[in-house]
């Protein structure tokens, strides 16, 4: 049987997986988690709205009724092209997979912009680890801003600095303000969390670039409602426990923060620069895999790339480029076993961009209309619903949503000590697996 295999499990990944349900080929799935994650939520999992089993439902349990799928645990690190398989690390073991056709779909990373150690003080937000880290974080300044006897620690602990003016970071600041302004003032007794700063940073001169002028606009006016400080034109040039260092039009300055978030940028996986250097195929700027017309890695026709790690027309990163080009490439491998003639090029039809600023007020960008305030916002919540998978995370997102928006509640705010800090005792104490004796490979 034609054995398909496929890298990654988020949009691409998954639903290439469940094109190929009903086809004639033996599929393995492999990705680094054992659950499909919902990025464009992450953030309402750091602010404590969702908890992280909504947007991250577990794979085997997606495609239980899908008997041509082998879920297996694993970053795939390699590839080699001329025979076919994928090299495999799981926790405390390694092994290969062969295959016939091979869709990577592994997503995208966080980007530092060559400043990688601005992330242990600054978590991104790519992972479940991340928001569980970031909620850890934001929850705990409130926490230890009450203990403080020093104004000036006060105004560090209470102080949230947010990097990158995208959708991911607007949408983190805008919730973190109304945590600040709606959510906290009366629980605590020697601090206003209403005096809470808010700052959103980026060195580009607008927010929300890909929307247009005029719902760009109208986002920078909400966050200002918020109570948000919005710099732009402002680059960050330090990072570390205490603080932030930027570069504005006024100079250098130093903001005293504890709590920092990155939403700033996005590179290319590891996987994409193994891939290439298997293939010889060019990459972009950004390290993504440059493809052809057709998904196709150039010079290999059994490897497709979809999804964050390949370049094709200057397409954006989003998750409607990741779902459609799965559903083709699967299209193609059906059409090459059943003898048909190949689809054309890959389009992407454009379902427009949505992005939530704080409760009953987003911006979407439909084709040519462009929608603010609440109207922008149901159409958020109808989208976003649509594409949580299962029945019953969209149920509990909708109860947690009306808590969280209609009353002033967080349904998710408990945050651990190990959450805040376990990025921190990994880098100490590195990967317990690797301590342990290592088995041997198997196919």
């Amino acid at each position: 049987m034609h054995r398909v295999v496929i890298v990654g499990a988020g949009f691409g990944g998954l639903f290439a997986a469940r094109a190929l349900r009903r086809a004639d080929v033996e599929i393995t799935l492999i990705n680094g988690t054992a659950y499909h994650l919902f990025q464009p939520l992450l953030y309402q999992v750091a602010t404590g709205i969702l908890s992280e089993g909504e947007i991250a439902p577990p794979i085997r349990e997606i495609l239980r009724k899908q008997d041509n799928v082998d879920v297996r645990l694993g970053w795939v690190t390699g590839v080699d092209a001329a025979a076919k398989k994928v090299s495999v690390e799981a926790p405390g073991l390694e092994y290969e997979v062969e295959y016939d056709t091979l869709i990577v779909a592994a997503g995208a990373s966080q980007s530092y912009f060559g400043n990688d150690q601005f992330a242990d003080h600054a978590p991104g937000m790519k992972s479940i680890d991340d928001a569980l880290e970031l909620r850890a974080r934001i929850f705990g300044a409130f926490e230890l801003a009450d203990l403080q006897t020093d104004p000036e620690a006060v105004e560090r602990w209470l102080t949230f600095v947010v990097v990158g003016a995208g959708p991911t970071g607007v949408e983190m600041a805008g919730q973190i303000a109304e945590l600040a302004h709606r959510t906290l003032p009366g629980q605590y007794k020697r601090i206003d969390p209403r005096k809470a700063r808010v700052i959103l940073v980026d060195a580009i001169d607008a927010v929300l670039t890909s929307f247009g002028d005029q719902l760009a606009t109208r986002a920078l006016r909400q966050l200002h409602l918020l109570g948000v400080e919005v710099e732009l034109k402002t680059k960050v040039v330090g990072v570390d426990a205490t603080g932030i260092d930027v570069e504005t039009p006024r100079g250098h300055e130093r903001i005293g923060s504890m709590t920092k978030m990155w939403a700033a940028g996005v590179a290319a996986p590891p996987l994409a620069k193994a891939l290439a250097e298997a293939t010889g195929a060019p990459t972009d700027r950004a390290g993504r895999i440059e493809v052809r017309p057709d998904l196709t890695v150039p010079g290999h026709p059994e490897i497709f790339a979809v999804g964050d790690m390949m370049s094709l027309d200057g397409l954006p990163g989003v998750a409607q480029v990741a779902i459609q080009g799965g559903r083709y490439a699967a299209d193609q491998i059906k059409r090459r076993l059943a003898g048909k003639e190949p689809r054309g090029p890959f389009k992407y039809l454009d379902k427009g961009s949505m992005a939530t600023i704080s409760r009953f007020s987003a911006v979407a960008s439909v084709g040519r209309f462009r929608f603010s305030g609440f109207i922008g916002w149901l159409m958020w919540l109808a989208v976003h619903l649509l594409y949580l998978v299962g029945f019953k995370n969209r149920v509990t997102a909708v109860l947690h949503w009306a808590v969280s928006f209609l009353g002033r509640g967080r349904s998710e705010r408990v945050s651990t000590f190990q959450q805040a800090f376990a990025r921190a005792a990994v880098r100490e104490y590195g990967d317990p697996f690797e301590r342990l004796p290592q088995p041997h490979r198997h196919p």
